[in-house]
């Protein structure tokens, strides 16, 4: 559903539209102006932050509030720089870096702010007990009508406050789990030599974002109503669509090349994100691991469990050597596997020897669940995973190709300097 011919104008009888225009235009130049100040992972990355920020703008009506994970291997990556254009640009926003969980739930209301939380990796380190509550927060304030109970006021009443509201986390390394599924993700990496931004300076640099966004204030607020009603068409399913629903809500408002490139940037980083994951995640890490053991082996019926065993062991550069305190163990290779439905059972080999295997057809749903083989195509809604850059002055054509093996779309190139 796109309003009226799609301009992103809504009513054009409205005062909003006279004074702010097309809305496609008007993220245009906020993605420009981002785009000064940051150099970001990706196109698609800039096109996710352009209406991130925008969705900001409609946080009231929205019935999921997407989380922005900024987060990079080292310090000196822009994540904190990032978060200084979001302030700037943002409906509300409430910049913390140690703040009291206390003064986030009492902030948090019907209209509430939109989170920026710098150094968050101290907030879900391994000694960050006393965050629990504030950890807690920004899990359940994903997803609307999820209070935090509480007892409070001098009579001890117990008090549900509201957790909703969008937020920022800029941090090293991964967030949690719980976190980074909720999250449009921005993996940050060090500007390379020759790669120029704005310096970002508050006497020059304010006016100009302070301008898109009252322009975007202006836009989208009248259109609160019609955002709400809104229910578009999504290239990802579950909590994925939730996430990025309003980015594409507000990429639909706006109309242009923009309901196509919000579309093919959910694609692609929602992709990678799942092969980063799969990378990344231990007993996923052993699947893979297991199903290349028997593809060496010529795919037999089963391996014994002490070769098996072995030959994951032989790999110095898997985790498996080091695993608990001498290595993966029979014991450990058995509880890991338990949770997807595979045990060893005897097995009788040749010549009649029995002994204990795993079986290659019990892997098999796992493997299709799980690791699915990357040269498969994933069918998704009609979009395919990546996006196409638009020519200039022409809207995109929908999105071709396969899998990206890389960040999606490469390195968004350098910006010079003013």
């Amino acid at each position: 559903m796109v309003p009226d011919d799609g301009s992103g104008t809504g009513d054009r009888g409205g005062a909003g539209a006279e004074a702010t225009g097309d809305g496609a235009v008007l993220l245009d130049e906020l993605q420009a102006a981002i785009g000064r100040y940051v150099v970001l992972p990706s196109e698609e990355a800039l096109t996710a932050v352009t209406l991130w920020v925008a969705a900001s703008h409609i946080q009231p009506v929205l019935q999921h509030a997407p989380r922005l994970a900024v987060v990079g291997p080292t310090k000196g990556c822009g994540k904190s720089r990032v978060l200084d254009v979001l302030h700037e640009t943002v409906a509300q926003p409430m910049m913390t870096v140690n703040t009291s969980p206390a003064v986030v739930f009492r902030v948090i209301g019907k209209n509430p702010p939109t989170l920026l939380v710098d150094e968050a990796d101290t907030i879900f380190g391994p000694k960050a007990g006393e965050k629990e509550d504030l950890r807690g927060l920004l899990n359940a304030g994903h997803q609307r009508n999820r209070p935090a109970w509480r007892i409070s006021g001098p009579e001890h009443k117990p008090t549900a406050f509201p957790t909703f509201a969008m937020a920022a986390l800029a941090g090293i390394g991964d967030l949690p789990d719980t976190i980074m599924d909720r999250a449009v993700v921005l993996r940050m990496q060090k500007r390379k030599p020759g790669e120029r931004i704005t310096p970002f300076r508050s006497r020059y640099s304010l006016p100009e974002l302070h301008a898109v966004r009252d322009r975007l204030a202006a836009w989208l607020t009248p259109l609160r109503g019609t955002a709400a009603g809104l229910v578009p068409e999504m290239p990802v399913e579950d909590r994925a669509a939730d996430t990025w629903e309003p980015l594409v809500i507000v990429a639909d408002l706006a109309g242009g090349h923009w309901p196509t490139s919000a579309r093919a940037a959910c694609l692609a980083m929602t992709r990678y994100e799942a092969v980063q994951d799969e990378q990344t995640t231990l007993k996923t890490r052993l699947l893979r691991d297991v199903r290349r053991i028997f593809e060496r082996e010529g795919n037999k019926e089963a391996l014994r469990s002490q070769d098996l065993l072995a030959a994951l062991l032989a790999d110095a550069e898997s985790p498996w050597p080091d695993y608990g305190t001498k290595g993966l163990t029979a014991f450990h290779l058995s509880a890991l596997l338990r949770d997807f439905g595979i045990r060893p059972a005897n097995y009788r080999f040749e010549q009649g020897r029995q002994a204990k295997a795993y079986a290659r057809n019990q892997f098999l749903d796992a493997w299709a669940r799980y690791c699915p083989d990357p040269a498969q195509p994933v069918p998704a809604a009609g979009y395919d995973s990546t996006p196409v850059r638009p020519a200039q002055g022409k809207p995109p054509v929908p999105p071709t190709g396969s899998l990206p093996v890389g960040p999606p779309g490469g390195t968004v190139g350098p910006k010079p300097a003013r």
